[in-house]
């Protein structure tokens, strides 16, 4: 392929929405991103962040190639069927004219194939189409070729034939989509093409059929952590990089090296330097903390606040509340400077790991344990919002409150029923109550600073003790930099644009449908939520659009009390 040809990405996407194990559509062709042992290193520049490298049990991530007067990540031709368009024979693309990707016959490009195979493990195959066609008859001797037919009538599976020169009856697709519709056609062969050079596992888990363009052939588990002092410092940004030669260095000779390291540069210290290396070799021996324990801190963090230096990446400072808003908003900062890392530590298929089990199984991103991870950066502006712990405290204790949790509870209870899945604990009314807020929030944020709402990205911290949310710039390019959000704080355009988010929030267009509805949404995990009023796009959600009700956050539609911010 012509350099001029070869599929594009952006960085953030190959850890994001296109990252290992994935499925990249590059026009009319198909690829899977290969594992990260198939990656070179030295194309791929090092991202550091302390606290995340070890609670993910690394020593530091490294960030996608770029692809300019570098190298590119590898990827591999997937699915292997391909059809022509022509003729309608199916088949794997190395038999064809695969160095073309041509049919011999009809010299027409080839398409590869819509379906693919998946099981909730991480393994993908091709659909098993020669298994499909050949079900429940005795296979004769002879060459198989397999033609796939349109009938043209619609664009259902019932339209799509598949057909053997064999002799046997064809077959179309219908009901190929079912649960358990491959159960007894072909079990999991534990394939995972993203690692060339792997074997294939036992795998017990039914495979599914799915599109190739499906969302759910990919569910990345991708975990994030914003840089909070020390390690946001000018002097913990000299110790990452030059971290190679310091941890090796014995306190007293890390003193004597150090002035002349740092001759001529302003903002650092030798004091300052020592203390960041004493910390992170410290760290270095800690326990390996939770995603709970990088959250606390970085709550701490934010109510803290933190002026810093112009090279600082974390500046948090408070800001005045206004009174209108003072009965609901502890505090406002204004976050003129943050630091996000997001890596990626695996993925999964079919199911999405946060409502299948609390304890996934992840596919690796290679075949061995590396010590690194992929992951970018992101640098941007937001602000944080502490509400009035009172009450939120009063406000769980309202009927309205545990009403709505119990009947979130109870549809994760009947989704693990329905499904086998395990049961998973609904999140607390506090959780849910504070998602709806910053998904209302973040909405008129986006209108008033002029920033796309897919460039903006929600952080709930609603643990117990905890009543915080921050909204930042989520997108690492020129719409993640336009200035503007932070200002946003100041006292007076805060609560006006609060109270004008709480006022949308107040009635949806799909109102009374909408607030009156039971649990609805991915797997009835929302209740008083959808498209016309919180849902928002998938870059700015942390957890994928669901836990929210905004009868929660407003109180009953043919009142407006009882909720949250009824008081307001």
């Amino acid at each position: 392929m012509a350099t001029a040809e070869r599929p594009k990405a952006r960085q953030s996407q190959l850890v994001t929405t296109y990252g290992v194990g994935s499925l990249f559509p590059a026009g009319d062709q198909s690829f899977m991103i290969c594992g990260i042992d198939e990656w070179d290193e030295k194309w791929s520049p090092a991202v550091e962040e302390p606290r995340l490298a070890r609670s993910l049990g690394v020593h530091t991530f490294r960030a996608p190639a770029s692809g300019k007067r570098t190298g590119d990540v590898p990827v591999v031709r997937f699915p292997t069927y391909h059809y022509c368009p022509e003729c309608r024979r199916l088949d794997s693309y190395w038999k064809f004219d695969a160095k073309k990707m041509q049919c011999p016959d009809c010299l027409r490009d080839l398409t590869p194939s819509r379906f693919v195979a998946c099981c909730e493990n991480g393994h993908i195959e091709d659909f098993p189409y020669f298994n499909w066609t050949h079900r429940g008859s005795d296979v004769p001797d002879g060459p198989h070729r397999m033609t796939l037919e349109s009938q043209g009538a619609s664009s259902s599976l019932a339209d799509i034939v598949i057909r053997c020169s064999c002799g046997v009856p064809a077959h179309d697709l219908d009901g190929s989509f079912g649960r358990n519709a491959l159960s007894n056609i072909k079990s999991c062969g534990g394939r995972r093409p993203w690692l060339p050079d792997a074997s294939d596992e036992q795998c017990e888990k039914p495979l599914r059929a799915l599109q190739r363009g499906s969302s759910n052939v990919w569910f990345g588990a991708v975990r994030s952590s914003i840089s909070i002092p020390p390690w946001s410092s000018p002097n913990a940004q000299f110790v990452t990089k030059h971290w190679v030669v310091l941890e090796h260095l014995p306190e007293s000779a890390l003193a004597a090296a150090l002035p002349a390291m740092i001759e001529g540069r302003s903002g650092l210290s030798v004091d300052s330097i020592v203390d960041v290396v004493r910390q992170r070799k410290g760290l270095d021996t800690t326990a390996q903390p939770s995603d709970k324990d990088l959250r606390d801190e970085e709550y701490r963090a934010l109510v803290d606040g933190n002026e810093g230096g112009p090279l600082d990446t974390f500046q948090c400072v408070a800001v005045d509340v206004d009174l209108r808003v003072r009965d609901l908003v502890a505090q406002v900062s204004r976050a003129n400077r943050l630091r996000e890392v997001r890596a990626l530590q695996g993925f999964s298929r079919v199911t999405p790991m946060v409502t299948d089990t609390t304890n996934p199984r992840l596919a690796r991103l290679s075949e061995t344990h590396l010590h690194w991870l992929p992951a970018t950066e992101v640098l941007g502006e937001g602000i944080f919002v502490r509400l009035s712990e009172d009450a939120i405290a009063a406000w769980e204790k309202q009927s309205l409150a545990r009403q709505r949790h119990e009947l979130l509870d109870r549809s994760l209870q009947q989704r693990a029923a329905e499904s086998g899945a395990p049961v998973v604990t609904a999140p607390s009314a506090r959780f849910v109550a504070i998602h709806s807020l910053a998904h209302a929030l973040l909405q008129e944020l986006s209108l008033d600073a002029g920033y796309p709402i897919g460039s903006l990205r929600e952080r709930i911290y609603a643990e117990e003790g905890q009543s915080g949310l921050l909204i930042y710039t989520a997108s690492s390019d020129a719409a993640g930099s336009l200035g503007g959000l932070a200002a946003l704080a100041d006292e007076q355009r805060f609560a006006d644009t609060l109270r004008t988010a709480l006022s949308r929030a107040g009635w949806c267009s799909n109102d009374p449908v909408c607030s009156e509805s039971g649990p609805s949404g991915t797997d009835g995990l929302n209740l008083a939520a959808c498209h016309a009023c919180l849902l928002l796009p998938e870059t700015s959600c942390e957890h994928r659009n669901i836990f929210l009700d905004r009868v929660s956050l407003v109180g009953n539609i043919d009142s407006l009390t009882g909720g949250l911010v009824s008081s307001l």
